[in-house]
């Protein structure tokens, strides 16, 4: 009987291949419970207090976040305030950062307890890809949340200051926007744009108060530094219009010690002393800058009624926006806003109006997160303002609070105020009575009253000029409606 082989050397490689993959298994499950939860893979195989560390660590983050998205479902406040706080901001990013070198180590450490040595070839080769993949993709994550944070921390610092914050009153926020145009041929940033937004310090609702640039012969506030310069008014001539206080102020800054800008100080005063209502805060746009953040939002869509030269007004016409609903640049958006070759300066107010209100319904909390830090780059070129950080939170929530609301207007413009002589008690008793429609609870009997009668010839209006709903005669839609949207 011939003698019978021996299996030892074929079980031994089956053996080897088996034991192999076993240990090939182990390594990719250690990298794989670091993935899930950090430090389980040190508990399991390695120096257990270094995993029990990492643990606690980790389940206490999930932990707050968990907390902090539970009171922010309840609480919107706290996400506002963690998103506007500069000490938050900063731990943040200091934590986000700890973190992903911390886990980018746990990852390492998880590789060497998979005994890489003692793999195949090949099998080492797929580990250091797969930890290198995890790695990167982990810690680059969070490096790259802690780079935003940092964007953020540095737009707030670059943005606002630490001043001292402004109550509501009689329920309500008025900010006053400007808008400048800082061109080669003018001093300073001269406001060629001016409106109040009074903003129900509760709910959100706005009402858009549109000046116009030629107002002559309005009063100051009592006791204001312009009152004491012009006790009877602004009433020096046919240069002294609305938008000359910036100007006016800037050649006797010394009236204004203690004012970082005295034009801005001087124009809050013109427009209380016309409006009635007291300014919180302001926030300067510099047109030129305008178009940055259009193009960093990606574009806006508007409703372009009528052929929109661009240029002109002293220079030659280079271009024209053409009619129908489209998504224009900034540069598009800029002369839409300001073109008035056409039209006359209230067309032109009626077009800034649905800018602004396309800005609110189209910057939406998605576009804000994914393309916050060219937003952010062109904001600090853009804008200047004497909101105070601490604020930032409350102004947000308001702000998404307006979003799902409709925006109305009224501007003191022709026909219903004559501009060179302004009746100060018609316009005052304009905007009580547009705060109170505002004010009415939604679809209340006052309030579609308030619509039907106050607001309804906007409905009427038929025909365009310069690309606002309207004439100079009948009044622009835009320029006094119970819903924006409707009338651009």
């Amino acid at each position: 009987m011939p003698p019978v082989s021996s299996a030892g050397p074929r079980y031994g490689v089956d053996h080897g291949a088996a034991g192999s993959r076993v240990r090939f298994r182990r390594a990719i499950t250690l990298l794989l419970m670091t993935l899930v939860l950090p430090g389980s893979a040190q508990l399991a195989a390695g120096n257990k207090q270094v995993g029990r560390v990492a643990l606690r660590i980790w389940l206490g983050l999930l932990t707050v976040l968990v907390l902090v998205v539970l009171l922010g479902l309840k609480w919107h406040g706290i996400v506002y305030w963690l998103a506007s706080s500069t000490f938050a901001l900063g731990l943040v990013r200091l934590l986000l950062a700890a973190l992903a070198v911390g886990w980018a180590m746990l990852f390492l450490d998880a590789w060497r307890l998979g005994r890489p040595l003692e793999l195949l070839q090949k099998q080492r080769l797929a580990m250091v890809g797969l930890n290198g993949v995890l790695c990167l993709s982990v810690a680059g994550t969070l490096l790259f949340a802690s780079h935003m944070v940092a964007v953020q921390k540095g737009f707030i610092t670059a943005m606002f200051g630490d001043g001292t914050a402004s109550g509501a009153h009689d329920g309500r926020f008025n900010v006053l926007l400007l808008g400048g145009d800082s061109g080669k041929d003018r001093w300073g940033l001269r406001p060629d744009s001016l409106t109040v937004a009074s903003i129900d310090a509760d709910t959100g609702r706005t009402v858009l108060f549109g000046l116009p640039r030629n107002m002559l012969n309005f009063p100051f506030p009592h006791g204001s530094i312009m009152a004491g310069q012009f006790p009877d008014g602004y009433d020096c001539g046919p240069t002294c219009e609305l938008n000359s206080l910036a100007t006016w102020a800037a050649d006797h800054a010394a009236l204004f010690k203690g004012y970082p800008d005295p034009g801005v100080e001087a124009t809050v005063e013109g427009v209380e002393g016309i409006t009635g209502l007291p300014i919180n805060y302001y926030a300067m746009v510099n047109l030129q800058g305008f178009r940055g953040l259009v193009d960093a939002v990606g574009g806006l869509k508007l409703n372009v009624r009528d052929r929109i030269p661009i240029g002109g007004i002293g220079h030659s016409i280079t271009g024209y926006i053409e009619p129908g609903i489209q998504k224009l640049d900034g540069f598009q958006t800029l002369w839409f806003a300001r073109s008035r070759v056409i039209a006359d300066d209230y067309s032109r107010m009626a077009r800034q109006k649905c800018v602004m209100n396309a800005m609110l319904q189209q910057l939406s909390p998605r576009t804000v997160i994914t393309k916050f830090e060219r937003i952010a780059k062109a904001s600090e070129q853009l804008v200047t303002t004497d909101l105070p950080a601490s604020e930032l939170g409350r102004f947000a929530e308001l702000a998404m609070k307006a979003r799902s609301q409709p925006v109305s207007t009224v501007s003191f413009v022709p026909p219903e105020v004559n501009t060179s002589d302004p009746d100060i008690d018609k316009i005052q008793a304009m905007v009580s009575a547009a705060i109170e429609r505002s004010s009415a609870p939604h679809r209340s009997a006052a309030a579609k009253k308030a619509h039907k009668h106050g607001f309804s010839k906007n409905q009427r209006r038929s025909g365009t000029v310069g690309g606002s709903i309207g004439n100079l005669q009948q009044g622009y839609a835009a320029n006094e409606a119970a819903d924006l949207s409707h009338s651009c």
